[in-house]
């Protein structure tokens, strides 16, 4: 049985907060791809020559465009601010901390497309982590 690898992207801006009153605008790129599927791949294309890139789980980013969730590195909640619906994004490394914000429904409707190719709770089917087991077992 040969795996197909399904993708789907979503190129967006994303507001990089940097008071209560201002903020700046980041192209961004939200990657979803079946061969990581427990993964979301964000991409931040911040007038640097090297993108800033982040991977989380995608449940992580399902749960936050609903309600606050994550810790630590990661952190996502919905909101509004100025008549919009947006989730934020809380991010910590040791290079420092960003706030952005995102458009709510457009993750939201991005994150459906994901089901679309693979369900959640299909994930560990779509590794076939015993079926690739059993083949390298039975080479021995």
């Amino acid at each position: 049985m040969e795996n197909v690898e399904n993708t789907v992207d979503l190129d967006l801006d994303m507001y990089l907060v940097l008071s209560p009153e201002r903020s700046v605008r980041v192209p961004a790129r939200l990657g979803y791809s079946s061969s990581d599927p427990f993964a979301v791949h964000m991409v931040f294309h911040v007038g640097s020559d090297f993108p800033v890139r982040w991977v989380f789980a995608r449940e992580l980013l399902d749960e936050g465009v609903r309600r606050p969730c994550g810790y630590g590195d990661v952190r996502i909640w919905p909101t509004r601010v100025r008549d919009r619906e947006v989730i934020c994004l809380a991010l910590s490394s040791p290079d420092g901390n960003a706030l952005l914000e995102a458009d709510r429904e457009e993750v939201r409707r991005w994150i459906r497309l994901t089901h679309h190719i693979l369900p959640p709770g299909e994930e560990q089917r779509a590794l076939a982590l015993d079926a690739g087991l059993a083949r390298l077992l039975a080479d021995q």
